[in-house]
């Protein structure tokens, strides 16, 4: 690929980018949302963040594995019950990567 042919795909790829984000804030800009609209977007990034992460916690080698042998998912439910418990994000990260390397350090 050439050099101009690179910077109008970044171009390009940008303008997209640009688009999809800001036409939501444009099309609702001075609008008030009805109460159900807000409660339904609340719910928007913790479905995101499962979206992404629940394919790597079930299918960590591109198949669903559900057994014993698959700690990024043990890792991911202690780290979930943690998160819920004391509602802090640091502790469960780095119980979640304890988890991940203490396994792999001791089971191979």
């Amino acid at each position: 690929m050439d050099d101009a042919k690179a910077c109008l795909t970044i171009v390009a790829m940008a303008g997209v980018t640009y688009l999809t984000r800001s036409a939501p804030l444009l099309a609702l800009a001075g609008r008030t949302l009805a109460p159900w609209a807000i409660r339904l977007l609340a719910h928007v990034p913790a479905a995101v963040l499962a979206a992404l992460v629940a394919p790597a916690l079930l299918r960590p080698d591109g198949r669903l594995d559900l057994g014993l042998g698959n700690v990024v998912l043990w890792a991911g439910l202690a780290s979930f019950a943690l998160a819920v418990r004391t509602r802090g994000v640091f502790g469960p990260v780095a119980l979640g990567m304890g988890i991940v390397a203490a396994a792999r350090f001791f089971l191979g």
